[in-house]
């Protein structure tokens, strides 16, 4: 049971950091209808984005460990934002009204603003 309460507050954050960046950063937006297709939107982009990253993160991190210390850890800022547009791009394909603009700044300011704020949210939610 604390598996699935962890889960569920893990993508409730997502969705909320989402629905931030959608208000906050030029160039993401979210097209819906109604409050209901919105929170619905949100929450599937956010189990989008989640599997993306559990997929293809520790791939990246493993293929690309030398540019990891090569750039003391900077290219996460760009392999982040990749997988952010990653993201809007299968939300795209799935029907999802979510779209990101582009690379910069677009992407990388949401990833990184939705990892804040997910870390944030996770941390005041106590998930573990």
């Amino acid at each position: 049971m604390d598996f699935l309460k962890g889960l569920l507050i893990r993508v409730g954050s997502t969705a909320v950091a989402f629905w931030l960046a959608t208000l906050l950063i030029p160039g993401i937006s979210l097209d819906s209808g109604s409050a209901t297709e919105t929170v619905i939107t949100l929450v599937l982009v956010a189990v989008i984005f989640g599997v993306v990253n559990a997929v293809l993160q520790p791939i990246i991190k493993t293929v690309g460990c030398g540019f990891y210390l090569l750039t003391l850890g900077l290219i996460a800022l760009v392999v982040n934002g990749l997988l952010f547009l990653l993201t809007s791009w299968i939300a795209g394909e799935a029907g999802l009204p979510f779209h990101v603009d582009g690379f910069w700044p677009e992407a990388v300011l949401g990833a990184l603003f939705v990892g804040i704020v997910t870390w944030i949210l996770g941390a005041v939610l106590d998930r573990d």
